[in-house]
């Protein structure tokens, strides 16, 4: 059985990841809730409506080709071949905020614990932690630091923006400028 972390807790994983084939027009896939890859949905989508489905992309994969059945995933996972590679970030921001996916959105592949907060920062609700390294101490990670300065998707507002919000509600005589600072987006 294979775990993963889900929505900050350690769970069993219930989707089977696909491989990327050669021949992705005419690969059979096995029966049940399987991730495919990008290049197998856009050859066999087709086919592959009926049933519970998952894709995953790699860096180099433009998310915009799911733009229109984006709804249609269940779990969209996001590979990371190395972990220096940070291309997965932006794919999973343009997921979250350009094409409104609310799904589960899965970090795949070279998956280290000092990676967590800042995924989920960008939108990953879901990680399949490297099978090297402990779980249960990767999942502590997503509590690693309690106040970020910048805006993401978690938190769009940057912090100063956020202190900025929270004294006018202290203060209601701030000066123009700063109030229409705070309604900016």
């Amino acid at each position: 059985m294979t775990y993963i972390i889900r929505d900050g807790a350690v769970v069993a994983d219930e989707w089977k990841l696909i491989p990327a084939a050669e021949d992705t027009a005419t690969a059979v896939l096995p029966t049940g809730k399987v991730i495919v890859p990008l290049k197998v949905w856009l050859a066999q989508r087709g086919t592959l409506q009926s049933g519970p489905i998952g894709v995953w992309l790699d860096g180099h994969d433009d998310a915009s080709l799911l733009a229109d059945s984006i709804n249609h995933f269940a779990v969209i996972a996001i590979n990371f071949p190395k972990f220096a590679d940070g291309r997965g970030y932006s794919t999973a921001t343009l997921l979250r905020t350009r094409y409104g996916f609310t799904g589960e959105l899965r970090a795949i592949g070279d998956v280290l614990r000092d990676q967590l907060f800042y995924m989920q920062r960008v939108g990953f609700n879901a990680f399949a932690v490297r099978a090297d390294k402990d779980i249960h101490d990767a999942v502590k990670a997503l509590k690693d630091f309690t106040v970020a300065y910048q805006g993401s998707v978690d938190r769009p507002f940057p912090l100063i923006r956020q202190r900025l919000l929270q004294s006018q509600l202290q203060y209601p005589y701030l000066e123009t400028a700063q109030r229409s600072l705070l309604r900016r987006k």
